[in-house]
This record gives structure tokens, sequence and C-alpha cells, in this order.
């Protein structure tokens, strides 16, 4: 696709077909995830690919959303925050390793609608309930989990604010 047919097509879905996700398609979204840009070049986040039925349901009860698990895979972006405060300090830590990780959740999505998959942005959860879903370290911060999978629903465009209203021109 193109950029600009990938991006008008990306839609949030939130259920998905019991069909699996080839494992070439998940690792040519983790490859274009990886060139994500990040703060300094030092991709402050980490990425669990999950495809356990028994930690996708974990994920799902952290978040409280039963199609977590319903999807044949989830990535899970945590911020490293350590790894941006080593060059950055505090606003690394704060800051950027936070963006880093969203960037690179953006490409993820972006990417999987590309492949012809489709995924949602799960933004909330309980952070602990994520942690220990896949074992991160209690230091790293969840950011966003992405279900992944072939669309079992078509969901309708959304509105948007208009240019005018997003835009300020000086």
């Amino acid at each position: 696709m193109e950029f600009g047919e990938v991006v008008q097509t990306r839609r949030s879905v939130r259920a998905f077909q019991a069909r699996p996700v080839e494992r070439e398609k998940i690792e040519r979204i983790l490859e274009y995830t990886r060139l994500a840009p990040s703060a300094g070049n030092l991709q402050a986040y980490e990425i669990y690919r999950v495809t356990s039925p028994r930690a996708r349901a974990a994920l799902a009860r952290a978040a409280d959303q039963s199609f977590i698990a319903e999807a044949p895979v989830a990535l899970v972006f945590f911020a490293n925050p350590g790894r941006s405060a080593r060059k950055y300090g505090a606003r690394g830590k704060e800051l950027y390793a936070l963006q880093d990780a969203t960037i690179a959740a953006t490409y993820a999505m972006l990417a999987a609608t590309d492949l012809g998959l489709s995924t949602v942005w799960v933004g909330a959860f309980n952070d602990a309930g994520v942690t220990t879903a896949v074992g991160a370290p209690g230091h790293w911060v969840p950011v966003a989990i992405l279900p992944i999978g072939y669309a079992a629903e078509t969901p309708a465009a959304t509105s948007r604010r208009s240019l005018s209203e997003l835009v300020h021109d000086l």
C-alpha cells in the first residue's frame, strides 16, 4: 500500500478472526518497528511479542478488555526510562523513553495495516498487571498493548477534527 492508503484505511479493530497470523508478517512488523526514530537513536523501549493464550488472557484481564485474548498476537510496548536517562537525564527518563515507545507502537500499527492485519491501541490497563503478565522488570513502564490479527469486523471511519481546528499558524 502507499502510505496515504495505509493511514486512511487503518481502523481500531476489537474483533479478530481465529486465523493465525503468519510469523513472517509479525517479523516484518517488528523489523519496521525497529526502524522507528528515537531520541538519540537509543531506542529506549522494549517489546514483548505475546502469542501464548495464557499470557494474552492475563493481558486481557489487566486491561479489562477481552478482545486482547482473542487476537492471535499482542505486542506490548514498554518505555525503558533508564536507557534514555543515561544520556538525557530526567527529561530522557520522564519523556523521551515514553515518546520512543509511542513512536515504535505507531510504526507497528501502520506496518500491520500495510500487511493486511488489524490492530487497536490499548492504553487503558493496570500497569502492574501488564508488567506481571509478561514478566517485565518493574522499572520499565508499560505504554501500549497492540492486539494484532485478521479483522472480524469492519469499523466505519471515525470523525476527525478539521485542520482549521488543529493547526495554529503563526
